[in-house]
This record gives structure tokens, sequence and C-alpha cells, in this order.
């Protein structure tokens, strides 16, 4: 902060009669141009996206990993037992392929149908406000994930794996992941670890649905949730866009459960304004403000010099009444040191609280999951590699068409759309293709 300090005399005799009279000003010298600043801004900000857009790739890997490990390894979600979800009522076996495909078209739209109710519903809430009732739907659904489902997967992987275990021991630490996965999720906690619970929750969904979907229905769930998604998002009327806008009207950020953030930082002080006071002295004041430049992106220094200036204009009177007043004006500049002008490090608040970043519904890892699993579940690598290839160029357009448009779109269409095609044409064709050289002994 600038400081003052007293004037120094100019050598002369001055009467105590003198009238001095000292005003203070400031210049403000900036040392970077607006072109410059504009161009490290926009520097800054295609950083800032690409690095966001890796770090949505490796989550989304992550889940999908996660399922076709356990498709590999643990028999229980590979084996169909006879059971299916309510969901699904038209199980009936048979061997017509057009049977077939009209039971499980059936059963995507009563799915479908399902899904459509619980986003009106949603929605619905959301519009009166009825924050607590979506907060206690959310803790339910968490609750059986992080409890149950976790539970029987672990029993599942101890007997694929032939470890026993103590009871107590599995209880302890069943029952610390499923409190801090709740704590993390619904309340605070390292943004790691919620991003762990979520991409750990997306994959026993996705899980689930893999095992208890009929083996025909699971193809046709994905399509008419991919159309679904299309229309919720993009339609003037569609409900997924309605709550997105909502919620950006509302400056809230949508519930932690059902979205997952590649970023969040909170709101910092900046020191810009300087204003007058009534005295004509100039006093420099914060103002704070919230700020949208991303955590990971370097903070700009503004090196702003204030120059005070000390006008003096003392009035001689002198001796000699032929003289008059002689008014002499002396300007006396003082040295100030430099002023950084920057952000102050960042602090959690836990009431201005916001995210940043590329953000993802689970929803979308869920089913993005459900297709490279329920490819893996065949054992053909060629197709699981092909649908993660294709799952994940889909996501980039996507990510691209979001940078293009720079509006809520989509997540499922493309990705889910160049996925089915890579499936069929890699298991149907080009899978058989090469299986037929090799045997021919015409390709090695």
């Amino acid at each position: 902060m600038p400081y003052s300090r007293e004037p120094q005399d100019g050598g002369g005799n001055t009467s105590a009669s003198s009238e001095t009279h000292t005003t203070y000003g400031t210049n403000l010298i900036s040392n970077r141009s607006e072109p410059e600043e504009e161009n490290q801004v926009e520097e800054a900000e295609l950083k800032y996206g690409a690095s966001h857009v890796i770090h949505l790739f490796v989550p989304v890997s992550l889940c999908m990993a996660l399922v076709v490990f356990t498709m590999n390894t643990i028999t229980f979600y590979s084996q169909n037992n006879g059971r299916h979800l309510l969901y699904t009522p038209f199980v009936k076996e048979t061997d017509s392929i057009v049977e077939k495909g009209l039971m499980s078209l059936g059963n995507a739209l009563v799915m479908l149908s399902v899904v459509i109710v619980m986003t009106v519903l949603l929605i619905f809430f959301y519009k009166y406000k009825f924050y607590k009732l979506i907060h206690g739907w959310l803790i339910i659904s968490s609750f059986l994930l992080l409890f149950l489902f976790t539970a029987i997967y672990v029993q599942e992987v101890l007997k694929s794996f032939d470890v026993s275990p103590s009871v107590i021991l599995v209880l302890f630490g069943l029952g610390n992941y499923g409190v801090l996965g709740m704590m993390c999720i619904h309340w605070k906690g390292p943004l790691r670890l919620q991003q762990f619970y979520l991409i750990t929750m997306s994959a026993l969904m996705a899980l689930v649905f893999i095992k208890y979907l009929p083996e025909w229905t699971v193809w046709f769930v994905l399509f008419v949730i991919s159309v679904w998604d299309l229309v919720a998002v993009l339609t003037p009327k569609g409900p997924l866009r309605y709550l997105v806008e909502t919620a950006q009207e509302r400056n809230e950020p949508i519930f932690p459960a059902l979205i997952y953030s590649s970023g969040i930082i909170y709101p910092y002080v900046l020191v810009t304004a300087v204003k007058n006071s009534e005295e004509g002295t100039e006093m420099p004041t914060t103002s704070s403000a919230s700020s949208s430049q991303p955590s990971n992106v370097p903070k700009k220094t503004t090196k702003v010099k204030r120059i005070p200036q000390k006008v003096q204009i003392e009035t001689n009177v002198s001796s000699n009444p032929n003289q008059g007043e002689t008014p002499v004006a002396r300007v006396e500049r003082e040295r100030q040191p430099i002023v950084n002008v920057e952000p102050v490090q960042y602090v959690r608040h836990e009431d201005y609280q916001e995210e940043k970043g590329v953000k993802l519904g689970l929803g979308d890892f869920i089913f993005y999951s459900v297709l490279l699993g329920k490819a893996s579940s065949y054992f053909d690598w060629n197709t699981t590699l092909a649908c993660y290839v294709a799952i994940l160029i889909g996501l980039c357009f996507t990510l691209v068409l979001l940078a293009v448009f720079k509006r809520a779109l989509p997540a499922l269409p493309i990705s889910i759309f160049s996925g089915l095609i890579f499936y069929f044409c890699t298991r149907w064709i080009i899978t058989p293709f090469v299986t037929k050289f090799t045997q021919n002994c015409l390709l090695y």
C-alpha cells in the first residue's frame, strides 16, 4: 500500500504567516497492454478446456475398465440365472428372431417410460424447490449403492478369488467405505474422493443392468435411451434442458449425486477499486468479485505503479509591500513501492461453492459402461476395443460441439450410436472375416 511522508524543505526561508495547501494525486501506470491480456486469457482458456477434456476421458475410461475387469473375472455378473428387473416384463424364451426383437423393444419402451416418469418427477420437485425431498431421494439411492450393492460386489469378489477374511473386518471396511462415500457426495469432502465414489457407483449400476437385463434388451435400451437423451436436451421444452436452464437462472449447482464435474473452484477476493473520499484524498478500497477462472489456470499479475504527487502551493508574504504576494508552486513526487494487484489465494466457502469444468451426467457413465461391458462379455477383444475407441471418439466429438455451440448437449447419442455401429460391424463382419482368413492360413 502506498505510504506518505512529510515533504522536505527546498532551502528557502518562510515566515510564520505562510499558508501551505497540500493536494494529493495518484497516477496509475499499467505495465501490461490490453491486447496482451486478451491473448493470455484466450491461451489460458484453451489450456483449461484441453486439460478438462483429458480429465473427462480418464474417469470414463476407469469406469469402463472396472466394468470390463469385473465381467471377465467374476462370473456372477456374466451369468443369467433367470432373474430380471421389474421393468422388463417380456422375458419368454423363444427361438424366433422376430419375437425376440419385439419383446426386447417392448422392454426398452417400458424402461424408457420409467425413466421419463422419474425425470418429470425430478423436474417437478426442482421447479417448486422441494430440495429436501430430492436430497432424500438421492440419499436413499446412494445408500443402497454404497452399502447393499457394494456388499454384494465384495462378496462375489471374495468368492471368485477364494479369499475369506473375518466378518468383523468386512463389516468394518464396508461401514467406513459407505459412510465416507455418503459424506463426500452429499456433504463435503476432497474432490478426488468424491469423483472416485461417483465412478464406482456408476460401475456398480452398470453391472446391475448387464446382469439383469435380457440379452437383446440391452441393445434396444441403449438405442431408445440415446434417442430420449437427444430429445430431452435439444428440444425447447425438453426436461433436461429445462433443468439446466433453471439451475443457471437460479445460479445453483446441479446436485452432485447426479453430475460428475472435472473441476471445482471457490470465489476469491480481487482488489481492484480506488475511490475518492469526501476530503479530497484518494483511498484504495476492496471489492469482492467472484472469478470464473479455473483452478489450474495460472494467475495473471498486473503490476500497477502508484505515483502520488504532492503539490505544495506556498504563499509567501514579504515584508516589502511593493512586491506583493508571490505564489510559489513546488511539486514533489515521492517514491512509492510497486503494488502487485493479484488475487488472494483460493478460500473454500461452504455457501458460495461454484463448480467449474466439463460436467457429465452419471447416466452417461452408466450406459457407456453397459455398452462396453456387454461387448466384453462375449470375450471378443477386437469388439471390446472397437467399442471403446468408438465411445471415446463420440465423446470427443461431443465436446468439440460443446465448445462450438457453448450450450448443454446430450453426451449419449454420438457415443452410443457409434459404439453400436462398431459393435455389430466388428462382431458380425470383421471378426468372422479375420477368423476365416486365419483358419485358411491367409493371414498371419
